[in-house]
């Protein structure tokens, strides 16, 4: 089974594991909550096209103090 994106380079956009994973559940409940066309017509699940969203550069995840 192979996975896309791969996780090796996937965990490169990212400063660290944690960051990825809260930026892909952030990405992905934004797009469940606005109802995105773009998800409904991948096929994905909204998880994996946030993954694949990071991976290719259309989202960044920026770490910072969030008061």
């Amino acid at each position: 089974m192979m996975i896309d994106p791969p996780i090796d380079k996937l965990i490169k956009k990212a400063p660290c594991r944690y960051a990825l994973v809260v930026g892909i559940t952030k990405r992905a409940k934004d797009l469940l909550d606005m109802d995105s066309e773009e998800l409904k017509n991948s096929g994905l699940k909204a998880v994996s096209y946030a993954a694949k969203e990071i991976y290719d550069g259309k989202i960044k995840i920026i770490v910072g103090d969030n008061k």
